[in-house]
């Protein structure tokens, strides 16, 4: 369990979203259908004023800020986000379609506290286009990864992955759509992994300790 997080309250969600937010609706789902037990969103961030995510935040009633980010140095647009998260309380950060480095800074405030996910099978088709990157490179399996974040682009210990076949029919499109299906069911199987907190991270390796006991 991240280390600020206590048995006695539920695991608190920051969120950060750059447009309509898929990923951030499916675990909003899962809390409200107690698929995801002990865990609530305590803000969602946006770094643009037009995303349709934070509008879906509002409609919910969930707590929101929008950051603006463009034309503004990293170091300074990520030292607001910190203070909005702190001053939410929030126990581990989860990118759900986040268009933007995040800086040194950012990183070391949350260690290990801040998950991503992305849809390729990684270390494979890192970066943008991931799924249309799988297509033309002419793969036979697909699927998403959802991993901790550290200071390389879609690099960190991998918590979760989910695969599925590319079928015959496929196309980018069709792939990327059947991706995002099972990034829906990996993020919030990921994040009632960190939440149970019975794991650690030895090296590379996410490592669930009942599964060695």
């Amino acid at each position: 369990m991240p280390e600020h997080a206590s048995k006695d309250r539920p695991l608190r969600l920051g969120i950060l979203l750059s447009g309509r937010g898929s990923n951030f609706l499916a675990i909003a789902e899962s809390i409200r259908a107690g698929r995801l037990k002990g865990v609530e969103i305590a803000v969602v961030i946006s770094n643009g004023s037009e995303a349709p995510g934070i509008a879906a935040a509002r409609q919910l009633g969930l707590p929101h800020a929008v950051l603006v980010s463009k034309g503004r140095k990293r170091a300074e647009h990520d030292a607001d986000m910190i203070a909005c998260l702190r001053a939410h309380r929030v126990d581990l950060v989860c990118l759900a379609g986040y268009m933007r480095l995040l800086s040194p800074e950012f990183i070391a405030a949350f260690p290990n506290r801040i998950l991503n996910i992305h849809p390729s099978l990684l270390p494979a088709f890192p970066g943008l286009e991931a799924q249309e990157q799988a297509f033309t490179y002419g793969v036979k399996v697909a699927g998403c990864t959802v991993h901790f974040v550290d200071e390389h682009l879609d690099h960190g210990v991998i918590v979760l992955q989910r695969a599925i076949p590319v079928l015959e029919s496929d196309d980018a499109h069709s792939l990327a759509e059947r991706i995002l299906v099972e990034e829906h069911i990996a993020y919030t199987e990921a994040i009632a992994r960190v939440a149970g907190g019975a794991y650690e991270i030895q090296g590379r390796r996410f490592v669930k300790r009942d599964a060695r006991e």
